[in-house]
């Protein structure tokens, strides 16, 4: 069985977006600031173990509009991006316009149930703000690994929006390059009984 799995980017104040918009404006690239060597080649391995993207309208118009041009010079990565299935969520898309991609826009719950038996490893979640925010409430994240930047933004789509989130259990930590940390967290046992 897959395993649903939520993989950001993430400011100290939460934020997974880049609410500063393109590279070179003033919050623009934030990511990309700081250096993160051991984690790329951490998103490298994670990729590879990976069966399946899931993912949220404007990221996934993002990705298809970026990745396959990008196939050459990313290599082995730009490579498997293109060539994975991808299914993104969608009440507007009607057309998928990158290769090996489905639109589902039924129950959200009964699609990834679905994703989890038809995949045996990892359903990578990128990005998609609103689809992590409901897939969270649903209880559908089987883990969340975070790359922790030392930004703070104060704006922005955050991973958790408004009420409480999940109770979370910390089962790995490491660093991803000189300021910038990795955290991997599942759901709590605790709280799931």
């Amino acid at each position: 069985m897959g395993k649903l799995v939520v993989t950001e980017f993430i400011t100290l104040d939460g934020i997974i977006e880049d609410p500063g918009g393109a590279e070179g404006t003033e919050h623009g690239g934030w990511s990309f600031r700081h250096p993160a060597d051991e984690g790329q080649v951490f998103k490298g391995e994670e990729l590879e173990r990976a069966d399946a993207q899931l993912l949220g309208r404007v990221t996934y118009e993002g990705f298809a509009a970026a990745w396959p041009a990008m196939e050459e010079t990313a290599g082995d990565f730009g490579k498997k991006m293109n060539a994975m299935p991808k299914v993104v969520v969608s009440t507007t898309l009607t057309e998928a316009a990158w290769n090996n991609t489905t639109i589902i826009s039924g129950d959200l719950a009964a699609e990834i149930g679905r994703m989890k038996q038809r995949y045996q490893g990892d359903i990578l979640v990128a990005g998609s703000a609103t689809l992590v925010h409901a897939l969270t409430e649903l209880g559908l994240v089987d883990e969340y690994r975070l790359m922790v930047h030392p930004v703070v933004l104060g704006k922005g789509k955050r991973l958790f929006e408004g009420g409480a989130g999940p109770d979370l259990e910390l089962v790995e930590s490491r660093k991803a390059g000189p300021d910038v940390l990795l955290l991997i967290y599942r759901p709590s046992k605790s709280a799931a009984d």
